[in-house]
């Protein structure tokens, strides 16, 4: 099935209606002949990559690439050392590459260059609150843990652990909140230092605790008055490398089952209880807080969804309340948080395992979803890693395996080195971690003198220790002041510019910084993504206004200050400007001057993040028709992402049943001839019945290209079927299919967001003869046997052998060939000299779509040595034969 991907597309997103279809265009396949670098084979029919030694089993996916286009997510061995994606999802060979969280694996990536290595400054000392959320409270504690009989859950073929630790306080009278906790993906079992990503754990080893690596935390909120109770996970790690979504429906059922227990035993089946639930207070199930860290992060958010719009088929009764949740290093891959239940977000600054900060979409993701009653916050912990907030995951206090995920990046780096001043110890994060958490839970259960420490209002914790914590935030009370669009008057130097973007419209060049901005996280290789903006205000000269003119002006109401998030440049200092208003009479009113600094950048982080300045409004009251930004100094840049009216307190956020949105999946079979137009279907249900906006995106995963567009839901949809065309053609591939995508703009929530259509290929695969081009070369000279396909295929066609001992005669051996050639191919240096057939040498070739024929070689290298014709017999797989090359001297 030949691919008329932008046609095609182009077509099915005119028919659904809504704004225009934006396309990126398909990548084009490596020449023929291209070699694959170090680490890199392909054999049985798959793309796959071997690693020097086990790579650390993390929460951000291990992704194949090919330029700056994803490939796939691979399977990969228990031991996590190496990974393989079948060929028939590879549409290009070129510019390969093995990341996580935007992190190259399969080599150290050249630093960007500096002009002088930087020296992180002393950051000035936030003000610290009154009231210390970190501190513990009046109640001793008690604890113990629960081992329940395990679940079945769909898409999980081995049942899931029900095992949990608890700690609540002792003594306390009447129902106590509830805190729940979820682990992120770590390796699931262990004997002595070795580890695997198995379940259930084999024979001689045993699971790794993740779930008891929040005991500070749990024990802190103990002493304040709550119940706690930490789950474990492992079962649905060890099982989620496959599924398109991760493991967040996964784990949400994992949540929701551990609290419809809990709701049992905190009504008429408290008798039935563990022991450690009959000890502690009843649960109040109105007052639930949810923690998640890293892909736990995704579980919780899953479980606040699910708990307010099921999925369909869901059979778990919600009889709790989520009031708010606590996300830590949280992966965020289907771009899907809940607009209405409010949620804090730690964004650690040297995370390296989900590196890119992608957690930054559960605040800007919820940007116009709902009615921004909910406070959404993100918290910028400088120095802070992604593993140490577990004891479990933290080398020293684990049991088990542990890491420090910074460590495969530069451990010299002068922010987050081992030895960097700015760099937190296990125990400073481990405080810092517990005292936001409490501070959290705290303020959604209504302690509103905690927002300070979470809005952007600029103060600190003093149980956080010497923790630097920066915060902005959407939603509470605030009101969109400016949100930067292409309808958006600039002048002055001002440009709107796209965060999601391959063209000269980009805010910043990708990956010129490693990670440009945590902003700007693509949702699923989508780019360009429209709809998500800022605007760049760069100057020359102090003094000339920067101005921003909304399509409409709107009225700022009773708030206290003008709020805005502002990118400055990492390790930049003295950005300043003033701030003035415009009303509809065109009267400008100058409010102050705000400022800030620069994040501390080391060499590879996301440091072009947010900071929210306020400036008071005084008395203005009219309806805001413009702003201008004058620098005070010569010269500079920096990105507004949008302007609030501000004042203090937290509203209730009323949470809401919005409409829920799943994609559903399609196995269709090619045909030989025309095209037949499918419909997946994009089911809505739950809510209130009311409509929204919806944008969807198609990904084909032979030639990387993307369309996106915009929908309009009626109020009342139940269902919209997405038009995606399969030409068929007598051309045999394997893995051919388009992923549609589903992400919420207004009025909605998006639970699957992922639906596939698998088009099931229905023609014969060609066949493959082999015969010799040059089997007899001079040393120096390359040996070369050329594959032909009886015709051609729409599929990547791999052809391999491997070296076996000759009937008779000299071998060549490993010091006679390419040593790169070598390298390549085994990993191996010429020394020890070994014949080839004893040194696990695998040539191989492939067919590229679309052509008939290609070469497979064994380049030779001249040396001094006088020596008799020397052989090299290679086996073709397949049953293609066993040929002979000779070299002479």
């Amino acid at each position: 099935m030949r691919r008329l991907f932008g046609a095609v597309l182009l077509a099915a997103a005119l028919v659904i209606s809504g704004t225009g279809p934006v396309a990126a265009a398909p990548v084009v396949p490596a020449g023929p002949g291209a070699a694959l670098p170090d680490g890199w084979f392909v054999a049985g029919g798959k793309l796959g990559w071997r690693a020097e030694r086990q790579v650390p089993a993390g929460d951000a996916a291990v992704e194949f690439w090919s330029g700056e286009r994803r490939l796939g997510v691979p399977a990969f061995t228990a031991d996590h050392t190496t990974f393989t994606l079948d060929l028939s999802r590879v549409f290009s060979l070129a510019d390969l590459s093995v990341r996580t969280g935007g992190r190259r694996l399969d080599r150290v990536e050249a630093l960007p260059r500096r002009t002088a290595e930087p020296t992180p400054s002393p950051a000035p000392t936030l003000p610290a609150t009154t009231t210390d959320p970190g501190v513990k409270g009046k109640f001793k504690t008690i604890s113990g843990g629960y081992a329940l009989s395990s679940v079945t859950l769909p898409d999980y073929p081995e049942p899931v652990e029900m095992e949990a630790v608890v700690v609540a306080p002792k003594g306390a009278t009447g129902p106590r909140p509830l805190a729940l906790f979820l682990h992120g993906r770590h390796p699931t079992c262990y004997s002595g230092d070795d580890w695997t990503m198995q379940w259930p754990c084999s024979e001689g080893t045993q699971p790794i605790p993740s779930h008891r690596g929040y005991l500070q935390a749990q024990e802190l909120l103990a002493s304040q008055g709550w119940i706690t109770v930490s789950i474990s996970a492992n079962g649905i790690n060890g099982q989620d490398a496959g599924l398109e979504d991760a493991g967040a429906q996964g784990r949400s059922s994992l949540v929701r089952e551990h609290l419809a227990r809990w709701a049992d035993w905190s009504g008429t089946g408290r008798a039935g209880a563990p022991a450690i639930v009959r000890s502690a207070p009843r649960a109040d199930m109105g007052q639930v807080f949810l923690m998640g860290h890293s892909r736990g992060g995704e579980g919780v958010n899953r479980a606040a969804m699910d708990s307010l719009t099921p999925p369909p088929g869901d059979s778990i009764a919600t009889r709790w309340t989520i009031r708010g949740l606590m996300l830590i290093g949280p992966t965020i891959f289907g771009h899907d948080p809940v607009p209405d239940v409010p949620s804090v977000t730690i964004l650690p600054g040297c995370d390296g395992d989900v590196a890119d900060l992608q957690g930054q979409m559960f605040v800007d993701a919820t940007r116009g979803v709902s009615r921004g009653r909910a406070l959404h916050s993100a918290l910028f912990m400088i120095g802070a890693n992604h593993n140490y907030f577990n004891t479990e995951w933290t080398p020293g206090q684990a049991v088990a395996f542990a890491f420090d995920d910074w460590a495969g990046w530069d451990p010299d780096d002068p922010v987050c080195g081992t030895g960097a001043p700015t760099r937190l110890t296990a125990a400073q994060q481990q405080d810092a971690g517990a005292t936001y958490i409490a501070a959290a839970a705290r303020l959604f259960t209504g302690e509103d003198r905690m927002r300070p420490l979470l809005d952007g209002s600029g103060v600190r914790a003093p149980s956080a220790g010497p923790a630097r914590v920066l915060s902005h935030a959407l939603g509470g009370n605030r009101v969109p002041a400016l949100l930067p669009d292409p309808a958006t008057v600039t002048g002055g130097g001002a440009r709107i510019c796209a965060l999601v973007s391959g063209d000269d419209d980009r805010c910043l060049a990708p990956r010129a910084t490693y990670f440009p901005s945590v902003h700007g996280t693509p949702f699923r290789n989508t780019v360009p993504e429209p709809g998500r903006w800022a605007a760049d205000v760069s100057w020359s000269s102090a003094g000339t206004p920067l101005t921003l003119t909304p399509a409409r002006p709107v009225s700022l109401g009773d708030s206290r200050d003008l709020a805005l998030r502002l990118i400055v440049p990492p390790e930049s200092t003295g950005t300043r400007f003033g701030v003035t208003i415009v009303d509809t009479a065109g009267r400008r009113t100058v409010l102050g001057d705000v400022a800030a600094d620069g994040l501390p950048a080391g060499m590879m982080r996301a440091s072009y993040w947010a900071q929210e300045l306020r400036v008071p409004l005084g008395d203005f009251r009219g309806r805001m028709a413009g702003l201008e930004l004058t620098p005070r100094t010569a010269s500079g840049q920096a990105w507004l992402l949008d302007a609030w009216g501000y004042r203090p307190g937290t509203p209730d956020p009323r949470p809401v049943a919005l409409p829920r949105v799943d994609i559903g999946g399609l196995t269709v079979t090619e045909g030989d001839t025309g095209s037949v137009t499918y419909q997946v279907p994009v089911r809505i249900s739950g809510g209130d019945g009311g409509g929204g906006r919806l944008r969807l995106a198609i990904l084909d995963r032979l030639s990387g290209g993307s369309v996106t567009w915009q929908v309009t839901v009626a109020p009342g949809t139940g269902l919209i079927e997405v038009p995606v065309e399969v030409p068929g053609d007598t051309l045999y591939g394997e893995g051919e299919a388009q992923v549609v995508l589903a992400k919420a703009e207004q009025g909605l929530v998006v639970g699957d967001y992922t639906g596939v259509v698998n088009v099931l290929n229905d023609d014969p695969m060609p066949v493959v003869t082999v015969a010799p081009v040059t089997d007899t070369v001079a040393e120096g000279g390359t040996l070369t046997w050329r594959a032909t396909l009886s015709t051609r295929a729409e599929a990547w066609i791999p052809v391999d052998a491997w070296a076996v001992p000759p009937a008779d005669g000299t071998e060549l051996s490993t010091r006679d060939v390419d040593p790169d050639w070598l390298w390549s191919l085994t990993g191996r240096e010429p020394d020890p000299e070994l014949p080839l057939s004893g040194a696990d040498v695998f040539p191989y070739t492939f067919v590229e779509p679309g052509e008939i024929s290609a070469d497979l070689t064994v380049p030779t290298i001249t040396d001094d040595v006088a020596e008799g014709p020397e052989t090299v017999e290679l086996e073709f797989g397949n049953d293609l034969g066993t040929f002979r090359g000779t070299v002479t001297d």
